[in-house]
């Protein structure tokens, strides 16, 4: 007897609960590891940390912010002002570039508030969908998926889809939890790539949700 998709999706559902539930127990703690005071902060360090790591990111902030407190200082500066202070983020001169352009727009669309929206912060330089979902979420604690590489990864091998899609992978996951639990989900996911469940090298024995994992299933050698 075939599946029914409803049926597959209540499956799904139960199975993101239960997984939700466990990475709670395993993770009770875990929060945005960006250091931001504000919502034009956390925007600003959502952009530099593309392809790069939050310690990175931590560590230039500090002087980018005492020099560039809000968006009014930081449309004023030029690209190559920006670049030597995030120099190690990666992509700096896109970067610098991107914050410039990001600042002018909220300072002369928005009146300098930092817009609370998807679909406002997208249309921002260097502002994708995730970037987006993390102020949204850690800034003004609106609900938000972060479908990162790590998020992506994780949910991906768990079983909760077979996308590759990130826009399409946060629908997916949209419709398997509540909008309550879309942000703690998204961070104890992401934690849970960077401790223990590696892109190369995933540490399977002892891990939290094995019992629900596709991979592991898939693999019973991994010695959990």
């Amino acid at each position: 007897m075939r599946t029914s998709k409803s049926e597959k999706t209540d499956a799904l559902q139960i199975k993101a609960a239960a997984v939700d539930r466990a990475f709670a127990r395993a993770y009770p703690d875990v929060n945005c590891a960006l250091e931001f005071e504000n919502p034009f902060e956390c925007l600003v360090s959502t952009i530099l940390s593309a392809q790069t790591t939050d310690s990175k990111v931590n560590s230039v902030t500090p002087a980018l912010f005492a020099k560039y407190p809000d968006a009014r200082a930081l449309a004023c500066a030029k690209p190559e002002e920006i670049e030597p202070l995030i120099r190690v983020v990666g992509l700096y001169r896109t970067k610098a570039k991107n914050l410039v352009g990001a600042a002018g727009i909220i300072q002369n669309v928005y009146g300098e508030v930092i817009p609370g929206t998807i679909e406002e912060l997208v249309k921002l330089p260097g502002v994708g969908r995730k970037t987006a979902n993390c102020v949204i979420l850690n800034a003004y604690g609106r609900p938000g998926i972060m479908c990162d590489t790590h998020f992506c990864r994780i949910t991906g091998r768990i079983g909760l889809h077979h996308l590759k899609d990130p826009d399409k992978i946060e629908i997916a996951i949209a419709r398997l939890l509540p909008s309550r639990c879309w942000g703690a989900f998204s961070h104890r996911s992401i934690h849970h790539g960077r401790v223990r469940c590696h892109a190369r090298q995933p540490d399977c024995p002892g891990c939290p949700v094995w019992k629900f994992c596709a991979f592991v299933l898939e693999k019973p050698d991994r010695g959990v």
